[in-house]
């Protein structure tokens, strides 16, 4: 076998490799601040784009954290469920789903201010080297 198809082949020639235990490394930091509050990692996704915007469609909350439908609706059902958001049919589109945050919703967001600090505080990288890899990952996405 030739060597550089050998090389292309290994685990950590692989840029994937990387991306994937960052990504679960940085999410798990999450939980022990989500668990007393009763979320998973991507329904406190969900949150920050709600509370950033509330009243927001289906869809455009597909579009914001980048996920299909078939996520993202049972997700919701459940926080609906738990009292946290209202589902409503569009009074322009009834095909559309708004959704709203109740109360309980907005009560939420007092509990969970401080988790963007607690987490970056346990990330060791400089905010120069933060900023960075902000970008090229937003880079990433868009190409």
């Amino acid at each position: 076998m030739e060597d550089s198809y050998r090389d292309s082949m290994k685990l950590n020639n692989q840029l994937c490799f990387p991306l994937y235990a960052a990504a679960r490394n940085v999410t798990g930091l999450y939980t022990p601040y989500l668990k007393p509050l009763g979320l998973t990692y991507t329904q406190y996704l969900v949150f920050l784009v709600l509370w950033e915007r509330d009243g927001l469609s289906v869809g455009e909350i597909c579009d914001r954290l980048m996920l299909d439908n078939g996520t993202l609706s049972p997700l919701l059902k459940k926080l609906e469920q738990a009292g946290y958001v209202k589902r409503t049919r569009s009074l322009e589109d009834d095909r559309m789903v708004m959704i709203h945050l109740t109360e309980a919703g907005k009560a939420l967001q007092r509990q969970a201010k401080d988790i963007p600090e607690k987490v970056g505080s346990c990330i060791r990288l400089s905010p120069e080297k933060a900023h960075t890899l902000y970008m090229l990952l937003y880079e990433l996405l868009e190409s």
